[in-house]
């Protein structure tokens, strides 16, 4: 079997080390098309753009990598709590055309309830995704070439048509994320793929069965997925050397700052990854080769897979096991690591090919044109 494989655009910003050191990289557009360009010529399957306050708009940033990328597909983050649905139709069509087919729709109702207030949304958590529910069910009959009259809680469109149909019938695919049993109602009444953050494989065994068993009462089928961070070098003492050297820059007064900012979220995916630390570097090793050390000081996605190319494979086969069949990875910084991942694990993986060229001399050039002449002389 074939995996996808996701990289991340880091749209907030990027750098070599988590917390305050000099080393940080502003997200632009620029930096964003050299990481984009590099993951679609590694053979990456995707990109997931993010959204957020802190981050470059989505949509923008995916339109801007359509003329520079060739094949990669685009994972775009879709704010059902913000636009409506007719407009975001419309939209999302539009850019699948340009794209050639390449969109992706990540679906994301929203999870910190002071970042949605400075938007205008003001709706709890479980009116989020009931919201979420409407949203994408006049959004795909739209796709689906319906007109569409709709007047439910929170949403009311007449005669709503979308008059530009996606290249990907009927609509672009639509990805998830959530760990509430609000989020996971949503997924098997609405989505393709179920996206979780990367908790350990029991964790994630009990999420896969609960989002399953729901769709089957909708008759629906779901993929999944998981969303990690990785640390991958040629050894294990490296990688987890590497993974300290991540944090070596974090006071433990950041790491209490960050910890009581995700506790105001009403995120049960957030909740759960705070859990898997408590704020503490002594118990960074939630699961074998798992390490949490990411989710100290940033936001979702909080874990990496620590370890050396055949350890990350394995430990990437453990959730394969469980029904996944897509990973959406990163690493810092995300353009030099996108190289080293693929580099190393790739050839590990089903569906995935050597990235490298073997027996090159790469001293310089004269090394190179010297390596050439004596493999003609042979």
């Amino acid at each position: 079997m074939s995996l996808d494989i996701f990289w991340f655009l880091p749209t907030s910003g990027d750098t070599r080390y988590l917390g305050k050191s000099d080393s940080g990289r502003p997200a632009t557009n620029e930096y964003m098309r050299q990481i984009a360009v590099a993951a679609d010529q590694l053979g990456y399957d995707g990109l997931l753009i993010p959204t957020g306050s802190s981050c470059l708009d989505p949509w923008v940033t995916a339109a801007s990598l359509v003329p520079v990328t060739r094949r990669i597909k685009l994972l775009v983050a879709l704010r059902t709590s913000l636009g409506n649905p007719t407009a975001s139709a419309r939209q999302a069509a539009t850019l699948d055309q340009a794209s050639g087919g390449r969109l992706l729709l990540n679906v994301v109702p929203g999870g910190d309830a002071t970042e949605l207030a400075a938007d205008g949304v003001f709706l709890a958590h479980d009116q989020r995704y009931e919201a979420s529910d409407e949203f994408l069910t006049i959004w795909r009959r739209l796709l689906e070439g319906e007109t569409v009259d709709f007047d439910g809680k929170h949403l009311k469109v007449q005669g709503a048509q979308n008059f530009f149909p996606p290249v990907q019938q009927p609509y672009p695919p639509l990805y998830f994320g959530g760990s509430s049993p609000a989020a996971h109602e949503l997924a098997a009444r609405h989505v393709d793929a179920y996206l979780t953050w990367g908790e350990p494989p029991a964790a994630v065994a009990e999420k896969i069965a609960d989002v399953r068993e729901r769709a089957k009462k909708h008759g629906r089928t779901v993929r999944f997925g998981v969303r990690l961070h990785v640390i991958v070098r040629e050894t294990n003492e490296k990688a987890w050397a590497a993974a300290e050297e991540l944090i070596s820059h974090l006071d433990d007064e950041t790491i209490a700052k960050a910890q009581a900012n995700y506790s105001k979220m009403d995120s049960e995916g957030q909740r759960r990854m705070a859990a898997l630390h408590g704020g503490r570097r002594d118990k960074l090793e939630v699961a074998p080769n798992l390490w949490a050390g990411v989710g100290l000081v940033r936001g979702g996605a909080g874990t990496a897979l620590v370890g050396d190319p055949e350890t990350v494979a394995a430990r990437l086969q453990e959730y394969v096991d469980l029904g996944v069949d897509s990973f959406v990875l990163s690493g810092y910084p995300h353009l030099e690591e996108a190289y080293r991942f693929a580099e190393l694990v790739f050839p590990l993986l089903p569906g995935k090919g050597r990235v490298t060229v073997d027996g090159v001399l790469t001293g310089g050039a004269f090394d190179v044109r010297a390596g050439r002449d004596k493999e003609n002389a042979a």
